[in-house]
């Protein structure tokens, strides 16, 4: 009996670690959007995440949510510098995420600033 139960606790213990290094390691896919950053904040009660929303749109319809890691700094600080501007992502969307993360599956890596594709005569 203590054998049968060795086993299934070893087995619980090892699905439980299998998934969270999925979650850790596994991408859903990669990509670049461009848009104007029109919001990033430092926000949350128990966790404080990065997160920020760019407008994909002239009318700010389509609207492009993301999160940024702390150990991200350079990007965060390019961030904060960039509200407002025409800014290029560049991100990874995960399966899934943990709430000391941040808020949404896209997690923003790099980030440049661009011309804007709306000029103004």
């Amino acid at each position: 009996m203590k054998k049968i139960l060795g086993i299934i606790v070893a087995v619980f213990i090892l699905s439980i670690i299998s998934y969270f290094t999925f979650v850790y390691y596994a991408t859903y896919s990669e990509g670049v959007r461009s848009g104007q950053l029109i919001k990033f904040s430092h926000k949350g009660v128990a966790f404080k995440t990065w997160e920020g929303e760019i407008s994909q749109g002239m009318s700010g319809s389509q609207i492009f949510s993301f999160s940024v890691l702390d150990k991200d700094k350079q990007v965060i600080f390019n961030l904060k510098n960039m509200e407002g501007r025409y800014v290029k992502l560049s991100y990874i969307e995960r399966y899934k995420t943990f709430p000391w993360w941040g808020d949404t599956k896209y997690f923003v890596t790099a980030v440049k600033e661009e011309e804007t594709p709306f000029k103004s005569n």
